[in-house]
């Protein structure tokens, strides 16, 4: 059974009442035996908006949250003090930004160190990180900074029952990420597409995919239309392509993204290389936005998130989309056990 670190998410957001509303969900306990890293007092609040009969109690540490985490007993292992009735739904603050970061640095360290065998997150505000100090573009940049890793990337996946024609699912790797698009374009490198491809490779093939073969999307449409819409394809995807394959990984590309996510869905390819954000983001939310886990690749730990942010529309109004997370668990659950098979 994999013991995974929940982490809270911004506290103004919809991510403690996803993580109290699947709390007591069979299918969570089937595949993991979680711990929260959050407030006690706001995750007590989100069970009692959710209805979710279960105590919620404080914990110093994960060592001996295990032994009480139960479909009725809740255990949040508590950063810093929290004024949990000055939260207003929705509402940026530096205090809720500084509660979220707090909760995924100490949920990393603790899979780190062995401590659990994955880590889920619920969704953090950029600009509450920001507002508190933190100057990063999301979770997938933190984290590899707290690993100590440089080769990394978010990755889409859309498990094999909502793309019923795949092999093993549909991973979609970005390139680019947190970024303008002018920008985006303009980082853009052999280097960093033949990294991404790589990752991609290692990622298809830890969810299932024997020999995954990657599809990676042109930049401009038509793929550059023979250089009359750029060159990019020419001057730098295909030469990543090219070296991908020299490498043994079975890529081809640059495809036309206006075509490639439809041949991916019928089952041509396992992954899916983008060169940047909404590229790769839209397609795949399209396909399956609750069903959708985000994944962050390169770290030497299991991290797995919902596919949404922290909807400040919806939060705490007790109407918040639940199948997500339970996805993100299996998810992470289903990594976790493929990983330590692979370590025995």
């Amino acid at each position: 059974m994999a013991r995974i670190a929940l982490t809270m998410g911004d506290p103004a957001g919809v991510g403690p009442e996803v993580i109290a509303a699947v709390w007591a969900c069979e299918s969570l306990w089937r595949v993991c035996q979680p711990v929260v890293y959050g407030d006690r007092a706001v995750m007590q609040r989100a069970a009692d908006l959710r209805g979710l009969a279960a105590a919620v109690v404080a914990v110093p540490s994960a060592e001996g949250a295990f032994s009480v985490s139960a479909a009725d007993c809740m255990p949040c292992v508590e950063g810093p003090p929290l004024d949990s009735q000055a939260i207003v739904p929705g509402v940026v603050t530096a205090q809720t930004g500084e509660a979220a970061y707090q909760a995924v640095v100490a949920a990393t360290r603790l899979a780190l160190a062995g401590g659990v065998d994955a880590v889920v997150t619920a969704p953090i505000s950029k600009a509450a990180l920001h507002a508190a100090g933190h100057d990063y573009p999301g979770h997938t940049e933190l984290l590899a900074e707290l690993c100590g890793v440089r080769e990394f990337a978010m990755m889409l996946y859309l498990p094999k029952d909502l793309a019923s024609r795949t092999r093993a699912g549909l991973g979609v790797i970005h390139t680019t990420l947190h970024q303008s698009l002018r920008s985006a374009i303009d980082s853009l490198s052999v280097e960093a597409i033949l990294e991404k491809c790589r990752l991609a490779h290692d990622a298809a093939t830890a969810y299932g995919a024997e020999r995954p073969r990657i599809g990676v999307a042109a930049l401009n449409p038509h793929a550059g239309e023979g250089g009359l819409f750029g060159d990019e394809e020419a001057r730098l995807i295909a030469p990543a392509v090219e070296a991908a394959r020299a490498a043994g990984i079975d890529a081809t590309g640059p495809h036309p993204v206006d075509t490639l996510m439809g041949r991916a869905v019928a089952g041509e390819f396992d992954a899916v290389v983008a060169m940047y954000h909404d590229q790769g983001h839209i397609a795949l939310k399209l396909l399956g936005m609750h069903g959708a886990v985000n994944i962050t690749l390169g770290l030497p730990i299991v991290r797995t998130s919902v596919a949404h942010g922290t909807a400040p529309d919806k939060a705490w109004r007790g109407v918040a989309e639940t199948s997500g997370m339970i996805a993100a668990i299996e998810a992470a659950a289903s990594l976790s056990r493929r990983r330590n098979r692979n370590d025995q």
